[in-house]
């Protein structure tokens, strides 16, 4: 491909990324190619059928996603970086409606998003780990799969209530109140933890032996 070609493509990527959040993937590809200001055959010259490029939204949408915890998690001052993350945190407007739109249309495209974002998130938590910011776990992939069920899950929800309330959809605006409702509550939790008494975590999952 052409750097012509590369710079079209990650128009209709990006755009596609905002159509889908914002409409559903039922949303056809003429008004994909409209928001990207292409024609409807070019987005298809490009990802070859709507799932092809929903399939390339999803790597964009994880890659996004990775980089920027990565970076936070990992800062020499992570309560500095935490801070800057929240600061902007309406850029991911559009990233968190696509990743809230593909987990409600359910299916394997789907599960194989939300798998990828366990994944990744067991990568990165263990990079803040090995840089001190984050203390290890006796489980760390189970670990990363509860915080996944337990963050997107209460966006997914959250995302929902608000819209049958029958607020306007503006994912800029809401990711910033659910950040603001959130973020207090999760920060006592993840730095103070919740029971005085540890000896419940040692009956469920003992330490495991040194070799």
């Amino acid at each position: 491909m052409t750097a012509s070609d590369l710079s079209t493509a990650a128009r209709i990527r990006d755009a596609a990324i905002e159509v889908f959040g914002d409409q559903g993937f039922a949303v056809g590809v003429r008004a994909i190619a409209a928001a990207a200001g292409v024609s409807p055959g070019l987005v298809n010259h490009h990802f070859g059928s709507k799932e092809g490029l929903r399939a390339v939204c999803d790597d964009r949408v994880l890659e996004l996603i990775r980089d920027k915890k990565v970076q936070t998690i990992t800062a020499e001052n992570v309560g500095k970086g935490m801070l800057a993350a929240l600061a902007e945190v309406e850029e991911y407007g559009p990233l968190v409606a696509y990743m809230v739109r593909s987990l409600q249309a359910g299916g394997p495209l789907a599960a194989s998003l939300f798998e990828h974002m366990v994944s990744d998130a067991d990568a990165y938590i263990q990079a803040g780990v090995e840089t001190g910011t984050i203390k290890p776990s006796r489980d760390p992939a189970a670990r990363a799969r509860y915080l996944m069920l337990l963050n997107v899950g209460a966006t997914v929800l959250w995302m929902q209530m608000r819209e049958q309330r029958g607020e306007k959809r503006d994912y800029r605006k809401a990711i910033r109140e659910l950040t603001e409702e959130l973020t207090p509550p999760a920060l006592e939790f993840y730095t103070q933890g919740l029971l005085t008494d540890p000896s419940l975590l040692e009956t469920v999952l003992p330490p495991k032996p040194e070799k």
